[in-house]
């Protein structure tokens, strides 16, 4: 629709071994702001339009902490019992671009460490600026 990247779909691996799924769209049908983290025995889903938390928790037989059962959801599985704990946390709606802004104010009114340093502002925008390149050298290999 532009004469820049309308939607773009980024992987990233990081060091540690983390991998990240990012979209962005101007196009889609849908205004969407959600995020999704997934680890070992954890799934959460974050929606910041709707101001909702979902967080999915996978018990194994021998698990020490297991809460109640009134809270789990039992199955089986080819490694034996399991159990799912689902949970909506009260969100507490925030604006954030005045949080950002506020947290401005205050590092420079307090002469304090900003909540995003710096250096992190730096990364980002190198990470923007490499996944910029990848989607221009992918683009160019099309046309």
């Amino acid at each position: 629709m532009s004469n820049t990247p309308d939607i773009a779909n980024a992987r990233i691996e990081f060091a540690n071994g983390c991998v990240a799924n990012l979209t962005a769209s101007r196009i889609s049908m849908k205004q969407m702001r959600k995020m999704r983290l997934f680890q070992q025995d954890h799934y959460l889903s974050l929606d910041f339009l709707e101001k909702n938390a979902q967080i999915v928790r996978l018990y194994d037989q021998d698990a020490s902490n297991l809460p109640p059962q009134d809270q789990l959801m039992e199955f089986e599985t080819n490694a034996g019992k399991k159990w799912l704990q689902m949970q909506m946390p009260e969100a507490t709606p925030i604006n954030a671009i005045e949080e950002e802004l506020r947290s401005f104010h205050e590092a420079i009114s307090k002469n304090q460490a900003p909540v995003v340093t710096l250096e992190d502002g730096v990364a980002a925008l190198k990470l923007a600026q490499m996944i910029l390149k990848e989607i221009a050298l992918r683009k160019a290999k099309v046309d």
